[in-house]
């Protein structure tokens, strides 16, 4: 299967938002009541596409996955974690239609995330991941990214990712 990545716009919104509460809904249905039990607003997606870049990958109908990339440290990051590098990225925000798991949408969309960091510039993309089954760490690591710390925030055990673009300065 084809995809096509871009950067998300305005019209988009709308859809994006949607995918984002269908992936929670489907973490909801296999592990239950969680912090990825969102119903993600408009407004919500707006924020991100003002704050940083927000990728899309549509197949020939809909957008089928998404991510945010930014400048912004999310607040259950801990920097002191990670390796110093120029001009970090976070990634947050992924999440792939339920229907279209396992059909390579994520490892695509991160491949344009690396793009896309690389000509920001940036010198690492980092992330966060739920420990535990409804975590995608194991896909993380097997992206490439590897797993630099642990730490629990707000009652929620997290595993973080780095993927580092240049060397450190």
């Amino acid at each position: 299967m084809q995809f096509v990545a871009a950067h998300a716009r305005e019209s988009d919104a709308a859809a994006v938002a949607a995918l984002r509460t269908a992936a929670g809904a489907g973490l909801t249905a296999a592990h239950g009541q969680g912090h990825w039990t969102i119903n993600v607003t408009i407004k919500g997606v707006e924020w991100d596409l003002r704050r940083g870049r927000v990728i899309v990958a549509r197949d020939s109908e809909r957008i089928v996955g998404t991510l945010s990339l930014g400048t912004r440290k999310p607040w259950a990051i801990d920097a002191s974690c990670f390796p110093p590098v120029n001009r970090p990225l976070y990634l947050t925000n992924m999440a792939v239609a339920p229907d279209m798991q396992g059909r390579g949408v994520g490892r695509f969309l991160l491949a344009r995330a690396r793009d896309a960091a690389v000509d920001w510039p940036a010198g690492a993309i980092r992330l966060d991941a739920y420990e535990g089954a409804m975590g995608a760490g194991g896909f993380y690591a097997s992206c490439g990214y590897r797993e630099v710390g642990r730490a629990i925030y707000r009652d929620v055990p997290l595993i973080y990712y780095e993927q580092p673009l240049r060397p450190a300065t």
